[in-house]
C-alpha cells in the first residue's frame, strides 16, 4: 500500500479523499491555486504545494505542475477525484513516465470511452444495447442533421468529448437544429477543446439510471448495484438515490451484467460507473461510461457499507477487490443532495459571495455531509459553486426521504443564494414522494416546485383559510425578530460592560429605561414589502434575588393589523431561546447588516429593520442598461448598436462558472450601446449594453 498520495483536485473531493486516505494510514499531498490558499482541503492535508493562479486552465489543469508536486513530496500515487484531469489520458501517460500511480483506470480504458462515438462503437460490438442514433466520422452539418431527420425529433446533439451536462442540447424540430448545433460546437470547443458530436434519440420518459463497477488487475469485476440519477437541471444531476425504485431483481441483474461487459470490453480497472437510460417498458440503453469516481458515490457506500475510495487505493495498489459479488448485499435507501451556490429562480444562475453563517444538519448514521468549505469561506467565480452534498439513509425510500427533507431545513446557509428551498420543495412534491419520475421531472412538475417557497413563511407551507391565523404566524416571526434585535443590543452592552472600568456607568444600561416612561424599544421592520411597527416593552423580574430584564411585551401592527405577544428569551450564538405566548422554541438567527433571518421549523423567514433615511443614500441603479450578471468571458455578442430588438431576444451570451448564459432583452425596444466584444473579460455587475424600451410599461 501507498504512505503518501497526491490528491489532483479540490474542494469537496479532495477533503473526501484525505478522509479515506488517513483512515488508512496513508499521508497526503493537497495541491491549491490563489484562491484556494486557506481552503479547507489544503488545511486537512499534511503537506500542500501552490499551482498557480486561480483560473483551472492556470493552476488545477497542468498536467506538469501537478506531476512535480508529486514528485517534490515523494508522492507515490495520484488520485485525481473527478473533474479537471480526471479522465485526461495525456496526465495518465505522463504520470506512468514519471513512475507515479495514476488511482483510476488504464489509459487505453481512458481514450476509449474518452469519446463517447468511440464508445457507442465498442459497446457495439460487445452487444451492449444504444439508443439509435449517428456516431460517425463525418462531422458536417448536413450530415448529422439528415441522420436527425431521419430519426425524428425529438433528437439529442451531445458533445463526444462532453461531461457533466455540459455540450449537450436538446433539438425539438428542424427549425431549431442549426442554431442548437452551432451552440453544442460552440461550448464544447470553450469546455473540451474538441468540438466533435453525436446526435441520438431522445427518449421523452426515460430514467437516467447508473451502474456502480469495479475491476482490479487480476480480472475480477464487480457491480455494487445502481443509483437513479433521473431528477436533472441542465442534465446536471440534482438528487440521486440508490437503489433505484421500482428495480426488480431480473432487470438488476441484466443491468449489472450489462455493465460488467461494459467495463470489461475496454480492459477496465478501478473504479467506473456505467450509464444507461431506463424506458417506460424496461429496456435499457447504454448511453457513456464515465472513467472516475462520480459525485453521486455516497449513496452507493451508504446503501453497501463500502468505501469506494479505500476501493480505488487497493486496486492502484494492486490488491484483489475487497469483495466478491456474492458478498455485496442492499441495506436500505439513500439519497444525495447536491447543495449549490445557485438561483433556481433566476434559471440556475450560478452565485458567488461569502459564507457568512453555515450550519450544516447534525452528522450521524442517518446523515452524511461531504463539503470543502466552513463558514466564513468564499464561493468564487473560478469554479464549481458545488458547497456540499447532503447524503442521508434509512432502512426504506419513504423514511430515508423524510430524513433528507428534515436535514434540508436544518440546513443554515447566509450570505448566498442557495438551492436549499428548491430541493426541499422538489423532495417534497407528491410525484417525487410517489415515485413518478424521469429525466423531465423538474420541467413537469415546474408549478409545484418552484410555487411554494419555503424561505417565506409558515403561513405558505400551510393551507390557511383563517387570514387572521395566517397574519398572526407572520406577526409571530417579526416578533420573535424584533426580540432578537434587542437581545443582540443588549448582548453587545452587556459585553461593554463586561470590559469598562466602570461596570455601572448608565451608558451601559440596556433595558430601554425612561424618565417617567415605560421601558420600551421601537423598531420599524419589513418582511414582504409590508412594513410593520413594533413596540417592546421591557419588564425587570426579580428571580431568587437576580434581576432578570429579557422580559416583553410586543405589540405588532402594520395597517388594521394588531396582535400582542408575551416574550422572553436569550440570544446564545446565532440560537434564539424564547417563549412567544407561552411556545417555546430554538431558532437560528443570523444578522446580515439590517437584515434579520430566521431559521424556523417552518423554513427561512427573512426581515429588513427600516432604519431612518438620513438623506445620505444614492442612487446608483443602472436604469436604461442591462447588468452582468457576475464575472465572465463574452462569447458572443449577437446584435448591434441601433437594432430593434423584441422582447426575450437573445442579445449576447456569456461563459460563467463553466456555463454559458444568454442575456435577453426585457421588453421590445432598442440597443443604444454596446460595451463588449467577444472574448472580452466582464466584471460581474458591469454594464453590458445600453437599452430604450418601446414603452415604460413594457419595462415594468
Amino acid at each position: 500500500m501507498f504512505t503518501k498520495i497526491l490528491i489532483a483536485n479540490r474542494g469537496e473531493i479532495a477533503c473526501r479523499v484525505i478522509k479515506t486516505a488517513r483512515a488508512m494510514g496513508i499521508l497526503t499531498v493537497a495541491v491549491y491555486s490563489d484562491a484556494d490558499k486557506n481552503a479547507m482541503h489544503v488545511q486537512m492535508a499534511d503537506e500542500a504545494v501552490y499551482l498557480g493562479a486561480s483560473p483551472s486552465r492556470e493552476s488545477y489543469l497542468l498536467s506538469q505542475k501537478v506531476i512535480d508536486a508529486a514528485l517534490l513530496t515523494g508522492a507515490q500515487a495520484i488520485h485525481p477525484g473527478y473533474g479537471f484531469l480526471s479522465e485526461n489520458s495525456d496526465f495518465c501517460r505522463l504520470c506512468e513516465q514519471n513512475n507515479i500511480v495514476f488511482i483510476g483506470p488504464p489509459i487505453g480504458a481512458i481514450e476509449a470511452m474518452g469519446s463517447k462515438s468511440a464508445a457507442k462503437s465498442i459497446m457495439e460490438k460487445a452487444n451492449v444495447p444504444l439508443v439509435p442514433g449517428y456516431h460517425g466520422d463525418d462531422q458536417s452539418m448536413a450530415v448529422i442533421k439528415q441522420a436527425a431527420d431521419d430519426m425524428g425529433y425529438p433528437v439529442l446533439l451531445k458533445a463526444t468529448a462532453g461531461g457533466g451536462g455540459k455540450g449537450m442540447r436538446q433539438v425539438w424540430n428542424e427549425k431549431e437544429f442549426k442554431s442548437e448545433f452551432e451552440a453544442v460546437k460552440r461550448e464544447a470547443l470553450s469546455s473540451f477543446g474538441d468540438d466533435r458530436m453525436l446526435v441520438e434519440k431522445y427518449l421523452t420518459q426515460p430514467r437516467h439510471v447508473e451502474i456502480q463497477v469495479f475491476c482490479d488487475n487480476h480480472g475480477n469485476a464487480v457491480y455494487l448495484f445502481e443509483r437513479d440519477c433521473s431528477v436533472q437541471r441542465r442534465h446536471q444531476k440534482v438528487i440521486e438515490e440508490a437503489p433505484a425504485f421500482n428495480m426488480s431483481p431480473e432487470l438488476r441483474a441484466q443491468m449489472g451484467e450489462s455493465a460488467i461487459k461494459s467495463a470489461q470490453a475496454i480492459g477496465y480497472q478501478g473504479a467506473g460507473t456505467v450509464e444507461f437510460l431506463l424506458d417506460i417498458d424496461g429496456s435499457f440503453y447504454f448511453m457513456e461510461m464515465n472513467t472516475r469516481l462520480q459525485v453521486e458515490h455516497p449513496v452507493t457506500e451508504m446503501i453497501t457499507g463500502q468505501d469506494l475510495v479505500e476501493w480505488q487505493l487497493r486496486v492502484a495498489a494492486n490488491e484483489t477487490l475487497p469483495k466478491t459479488q456474492q458478498e455485496l448485499t442492499i441495506n436500505g435507501h439513500a439519497f444525495e443532495a447536491r447543495i449549490y451556490a445557485e438561483d433556481p429562480d433566476n434559471d440556475f444562475l450560478p452565485a458567488t459571495g461569502h459564507l457568512q453563517f453555515l450550519q450544516a444538519p447534525t452528522e450521524s448514521k442517518h446523515v452524511r455531509v461531504d463539503t470543502g468549505v466552513r463558514q466564513g469561506d468564499d464561493v468564487s467565480v473560478f469554479y464549481d459553486p458545488m458547497i456540499a452534498k447532503l447524503i442521508v439513509w434509512d432502512e426504506n425510500r419513504e423514511k430515508a426521504l423524510q430524513r433528507l427533507t428534515k436535514a434540508l431545513m436544518e440546513y443554515r446557509i447566509q450570505g448566498v443564494t442557495t438551492n436549499i428551498d428548491f430541493l426541499h420543495n422538489l423532495a417534497s412534491c407528491d410525484a417525487f414522494k410517489n415515485e413518478d419520475i424521469d429525466t423531465g421531472f423538474i420541467d413537469k412538475n415546474h408549478d409545484e416546485i418552484f410555487s411554494a417557497n419555503t424561505s417565506k413563511s409558515s403561513a405558505n407551507k400551510q393551507t390557511i383559510t383563517n387570514l387572521s391565523i395566517a397574519n398572526q404566524s407572520i406577526t409571530n416571526q417579526i416578533a420573535m425578530a424584533a426580540l432578537a434585535l434587542v437581545l443582540q443590543q443588549a448582548n453587545k452592552a452587556n459585553a461593554l460592560a463586561a470590559n469598562s472600568t466602570d461596570v455601572n456607568s448608565p451608558w451601559h444600561n440596556n433595558n430601554a429605561w425612561r424618565l417617567n416612561q415605560a421601558n420600551l424599544h421601537t423598531l420599524t421592520l419589513s418582511h414582504d414589502g409590508v412594513e410593520y411597527q413594533v413596540s417592546l416593552e421591557q419588564h425587570t423580574k426579580v428571580k431568587n434575588t437576580y434581576t432578570i430584564n429579557n422580559h416583553y411585551s410586543i405589540s405588532v401592527s402594520a395597517d388594521n393589523l394588531k396582535h400582542e405577544f408575551q416574550c422572553e428569551g436569550e440570544l446564545v450564538d446565532n440560537t434564539l431561546n424564547c417563549f412567544v405566548n407561552g411556545l417555546s422554541s430554538n431558532t437560528t438567527v443570523v444578522f446580515a447588516n439590517n437584515d434579520v433571518c430566521l431559521y424556523t421549523s417552518n423554513g427561512v423567514f427573512n426581515i429588513t429593520q427600516v432604519l431612518a433615511d438620513t438623506g445620505d443614500s444614492t442612487d446608483d441603479n443602472n436604469a436604461g442598461g442591462l447588468i452582468a450578471p457576475m464575472n465572465g468571458t463574452m462569447v458572443s455578442v449577437l446584435v448591434n448598436a441601433g437594432d430593434k430588438v423584441e422582447k426575450d431576444q437573445a442579445l449576447m451570451i456569456m461563459e460563467a462558472m463553466k456555463m454559458e448564459h444568454v442575456i435577453k432583452a426585457p421588453s421590445n425596444g432598442v440597443v443604444t450601446g454596446l460595451f463588449y466584444k467577444n472574448g472580452d473579460m466582464v466584471d460581474g455587475g458591469s454594464e453590458l449594453l445600453t437599452f430604450e424600451a418601446d414603452t415604460l410599461e413594457e419595462m415594468s
